[in-house]
């Protein structure tokens, strides 16, 4: 399974009034665990960046003025995303400003569900946290992804924190293997079958989880039923 995390930054907040598009940060997932993979990129906007938005993001006018435009790596974004799940929280907020800018070049590319797939982690987060504050500050103090500045707001910063948010709303652990699979930091398998013991070693004692621990067990059951929006695959292994 091929995710991207993805997260923009802007000249102000609706493409419609003509602003533009000037950062563009993104990270892989693969089967749930980030593969050091990404696409960061800064953009010439060819128009003023709002106080505003300098405020959130600090990226001045001048720091942006020899940044290539978003024509020129287009082509590199579309290959790195396409045929993936983009993660983004608001997304229709950074969808609307990267469709304005294909729509822009004139050149038939169409809009970004074209290449790949959306997930909305606001929307998510609003059915699991109803009535709470939802944005990307809070919910990186309610699943402890809190711990780097942001005095500003950068796109490569915050798809970072997003995908240890979205990794800790549906489910927290990565990488898990059961039965003795292995493995690698790309998610590919890297061994099958039992692990055995070595020659001469004793076996180690089996420890039976307290009916206090089932307890708990089945309540964390219950919030990965609730992110799969139904039985979740870790109901087909009965504890021992």
């Amino acid at each position: 399974m091929r995710q991207i995390i993805l997260d923009t930054e802007t000249t102000g907040i609706d493409p419609s009034h003509g602003h533009r598009l000037i950062e563009i940060g993104c990270l892989e997932l693969i089967n749930r665990r980030l593969t050091g993979k990404s696409f960061h990129q800064y953009f010439n906007p060819e128009r003023v960046v709002e106080d505003e938005a300098i405020a959130v993001h600090g990226l001045t006018n001048a720091f942006l003025a020899d940044k290539p435009l978003f024509a020129s790596h287009v082509d590199d974004f579309l290959a790195f995303v396409k045929g993936a799940e983009l993660i983004i929280h608001n997304a229709p907020f950074d969808v609307g400003f990267i469709n304005s800018e294909m729509a822009l070049l004139d050149r038939g590319l169409g809009v970004i569900t074209d290449y790949c797939t959306v997930l909305d982690t606001l929307v998510m987060a609003r059915a699991r946290h109803p009535g709470q504050k939802n944005n990307l500050d809070a919910l990186a103090r309610r699943y402890g992804a809190d711990q780097r500045d942001r005095t500003y707001h950068g796109a490569l910063l915050d798809s970072e924190i997003l995908a240890d948010v979205y990794l800790g709303m549906t489910g927290g652990q990565v990488g898990l293997a059961l039965g003795g699979e292995e493995f690698g930091d790309d998610g590919e398998r890297r061994a099958e079958g039992p692990r055995r013991l070595s020659a001469g070693r004793i076996p180690l004692p089996v420890i039976r989880a307290t009916p206090e621990e089932m307890a708990r067990h089945q309540a964390k059951l219950a919030v990965l039923d609730k992110a799969a929006g139904g039985s979740s695959l870790w109901r087909n292994f009965d504890p021992v």
